[in-house]
């Protein structure tokens, strides 16, 4: 697996992911239960990754959508 994008808005994660499975995509997302130790404040990032042969594609897909990577 390899990261494909990190925010700390939950609807970018949720966004993305979508639009992912809509082109056949497999992602995952990680550390989405961060708000517990967090306080749910929205500081720390969640991250979403996809299969490492799938990055290239998954990278096009959000640049085409205008999401930034947060890299």
């Amino acid at each position: 697996m390899k990261e494909l994008l990190r925010t700390t808005d939950p609807t970018v994660i949720a966004y993305a992911s979508a639009l992912l499975k809509g082109e056949d995509i497999d992602c995952f997302p990680v550390d989405v239960h961060m708000s517990v130790l967090e306080g749910s404040i929205g500081v720390l990032p969640r991250r979403l990754m996809v299969r490492e042969e799938d990055h290239v594609r998954a990278e096009r897909v959000m640049r085409d959508n205008e999401i930034d990577l947060g890299r």
